[in-house]
């Protein structure tokens, strides 16, 4: 990098960290705002909700990356443009192409600042978060069905021949990713019943398995099991019931795919969500919402770089009074635009069943479009 493109990646990561900085306030103020209602119930206190507060920093960093690494890029090119500096890098050979490749390390570091919150810092934080506010509150967490939670899971020998399908409703998650009051409907791969399993609590261990307590099951024999297909006046129920302190229960659920129910999909790390994807693939379950989730935490950290793509026609353009806030209220709108039409293509890809990474892409390449554009309009305009 020569000593131009080191002044103005300076300059740009310097007024980025500032744009940064107050959206962190401005969101954290919000955060604290939306805690202070749950203050008091249980043994949640001031400090659980300032905790709570610092933990989804890590989250907001990863979501406002782009939009400040646009800001804060229109900011500095602005101010460049007002002090005739941009001028003069331009009469010493700045060109368009040239600005572009200058700025090229510092988009790749944002990239991989933005990459490394979104994947190494947020989820672990945000798992945190929700673990210490639940038990604080002395609350668990339970699905939108009376019911509790449903998941489909499998069982294959070694050939990888069906050999068990099971539904295992879940009435509670506990922080802890502890299951309580755990029911497991188990079926042969004709779908007849086999077994019910009833237990008051699972525990993963470290072995990987679940520790399964006040167990009881109940195992339907063969002969049984063929006969539910009969009519109710000729069936004959043959059933063996066990109780148990404890039983090992072996399953393809895992604390990982359990934690989808304690954080959002779109802050999770990309690789829980690839192993969850993969589990509801095996299970035959529908995965768009995670699919999509999935392409964008591979795509959206690359979104800085077509950001400083986009703020750099901004530093072409001739300032004249007012020039400056007009160019950074323009880079405000431009920032919030991209914020929902990311959210926007999420939800336009789930209704109409597009290509999860289509849905994916369409924010930041609309978004390149628009600045390539840009820049051959200033070319243009010069």
């Amino acid at each position: 990098m020569t000593i131009l493109g080191r002044y103005l990646s300076r300059e740009i990561f310097l007024a980025t960290a500032m744009v940064l900085g107050g959206f962190l306030g401005l969101f954290g103020f919000f955060d604290l705002f939306e805690e202070l209602e749950n203050i008091g119930r249980g043994n949640y206190r001031l400090g659980d909700a300032l905790t709570r507060v610092v933990l989804a920093m890590p989250s907001h960093i990863y979501e406002l990356m782009p939009i400040a690494v646009l800001i804060g890029a229109i900011w500095a090119l602005a101010m460049f443009a007002q002090h005739a500096e941009f001028t003069a890098m331009r009469a010493a050979g700045l060109g368009r192409m040239r600005a572009l490749r200058e700025l090229l390390a510092l988009g790749f570091l944002c990239v991989g600042l933005t990459a490394l919150f979104g994947e190494v810092l947020a989820p672990p934080a945000e798992r945190l978060a929700q673990s210490l506010r639940l038990s604080a509150m002395g609350a668990t967490l339970s699905a939108e069905f009376r019911s509790g939670i449903w998941v489909k899971d499998t069982t294959r020998n070694d050939v990888g021949e069906l050999e068990r399908i099971r539904f295992v409703n879940v009435a509670q998650v506990r922080p802890d990713a502890t299951l309580s009051d755990l029911r497991v409907y188990e079926f042969d791969p004709h779908f007849r019943l086999r077994a019910l399993l009833l237990a008051a609590q699972g525990r993963y261990t470290s072995d990987g398995q679940w520790l399964l307590t006040d167990v009881v099951e109940t195992q339907l024999e063969p002969e049984a099991a063929a006969r539910l297909g009969d009519p109710p006046e000729t069936r004959v129920a043959q059933a063996s019931r066990v109780k148990t302190d404890q039983k090992i229960w072996n399953s393809g659920l895992d604390p990982s795919i359990v934690s989808v129910l304690l954080v959002q999909p779109e802050r999770m790390s990309a690789l829980d969500l690839f192993h969850y994807v993969e589990h509801l693939r095996d299970n035959r379950q529908q995965v768009s919402r995670y699919e999509i989730a999935l392409w964008k935490k591979i795509i959206y950290p690359f979104a800085a770089l077509v950001m400083l793509a986009l703020a750099l026609p901004f530093g072409y353009l001739q300032t004249r009074s007012g020039g400056i806030a007009l160019k950074v209220f323009s880079g405000i709108m431009l920032g919030v635009a991209f914020h929902f039409l990311n959210g926007l293509a999420s939800h336009l890809g789930l209704l109409n069943t597009w290509p999860a990474w289509i849905a994916a892409l369409v924010p930041s390449a609309l978004a390149l479009a628009l600045a390539l554009s840009l820049l051959a309009w200033v070319d243009r305009a010069r």
